[in-house]
């Protein structure tokens, strides 16, 4: 999708209109658990220790819900530090298609179960690996989880990992 193509908002911005929907999915990616996700307080303080950048809680929470969408580059270069994304995340579809796959993987490798399944899958075959991922799909088929597609050219000897 490019520019022209993006959803104006109430103000008519197409540059900044997915910046709290990325704003949050970084949110979640780096707190996945929600019981233990910090709260905007804290997280805006945590930003800070780390970074040393400031920005408020309020406003934090303004910029992930999407009731402010004027950040400074600043603001955006201390949020970008933090999550440790490049700044065009919150404004590049394409940027932000590959970085959000690379959270989903690092997201889902926080699990020692799908850690080891992956360490035991090393080292098989393609087609071993294109069985036992058929095997993968079919199970979250009959849980009714959603198809997870396979980052662009990501493929074997034998075909794509779906």
């Amino acid at each position: 999708m490019n520019d022209s193509e993006l959803p104006r908002t109430q103000g008519g911005r197409r540059l900044v209109a997915k910046f709290d929907q990325r704003l949050s999915e970084l949110i979640a990616a780096h707190y996945p658990d929600e019981r233990h996700r910090p709260g905007y307080a804290k997280l805006a303080a945590q930003i800070r220790e780390t970074t040393g950048g400031a920005i408020s809680a309020t406003y934090l929470w303004e910029l992930a819900t999407g009731k402010k969408r004027n950040v400074t580059l600043e603001q955006l270069d201390v949020l970008a530090e933090f999550f440790g994304v490049p700044p065009e995340y919150f404004f590049d579809d394409a940027a932000a298609e590959r970085i959000t796959s690379e959270l989903r993987l690092a997201t889902a490798l926080r699990d020692a179960q799908v850690r080891n399944l992956a360490l035991r899958a090393d080292g098989l075959s393609p087609e071993v690996l294109n069985a036992l991922l058929m095997m993968v799909n079919e199970a979250r088929r009959i849980q009714h989880l959603p198809d997870i597609d396979a980052p662009a050219g990501q493929e074997t000897d034998s075909g794509p990992y779906q």
